[in-house]
């Protein structure tokens, strides 16, 4: 049975499956309030223009031993896995049947915490990599806009408990961001699981 086969997301060069339900309710609430407790989450700057600029959320890299990742100029040295995060990427690979070897996780702690257009296309990721998002807490919108244009052409509302996967070639072609929002809005953990290639 394939877990994304009722949710097809159908965008021309992108290979996208949403699962709106993947993990319970009562689930999301307990690793959301579990996972903000025991993260020791950071802040770094990166440097735009010639200045400093807070990353505008809170973040943590856990992984392998050897699995360093580096993205918006800065190098994340892993955190070792806790069990409850051997549990959550468990149940990620077995839904998406794709091994992971780092997580990272992005705090939104409300409205103005964002994440700008990006592609997950660093090269230790390798040319066609596997991508999978687990949202707790609040929804917030994921935008999508092709590579080279400034219009949006898809959203989706990540909702508590889901979980989208990206692979093939979408990040080559496609951007995506989680723009600030001015609307009150829960605090929102997402989880992204990688592979990071030697």
């Amino acid at each position: 049975m394939d877990l994304f086969s009722d949710i097809p997301l159908t965008l021309p060069d992108a290979e996208l499956r949403y699962e709106p339900n993947f993990l319970s309710p009562e689930e999301a609430n307990g690793w959301m309030e579990r996972l903000c407790a025991e993260t020791p989450w950071e802040q770094p700057q990166v440097f735009l223009h010639g200045r400093y600029y807070p990353v505008p959320r809170l973040v943590t890299w856990y992984g392998d031993p050897e699995a360093s990742y580096c993205y918006s100029g800065l190098t994340h040295q892993p955190l070792p896995w806790t069990p409850l995060l051997v549990l959550v990427r468990d149940r990620v690979q077995g839904a998406v049947g794709q091994p992971f070897n780092g997580v990272l996780l992005n705090y939104y702690r409300d409205g103005q915490d964002s994440m700008g257009w990006h592609s997950d296309d660093e090269p230790e990721l390798g040319p066609n990599p596997v991508v999978a998002s687990l949202n707790l807490g609040g929804t917030r919108r994921f935008d999508l806009r092709r590579k080279g244009s400034t219009r949006i052409e898809h959203s989706l509302d990540l909702a508590n408990g889901s979980l989208l996967v990206m692979a093939g070639p979408t990040q080559h072609y496609w951007q995506h961001q989680v723009a600030k929002i001015r609307s009150v809005c829960a605090p929102r953990l997402n989880l992204t699981f990688r592979w990071i290639r030697q």
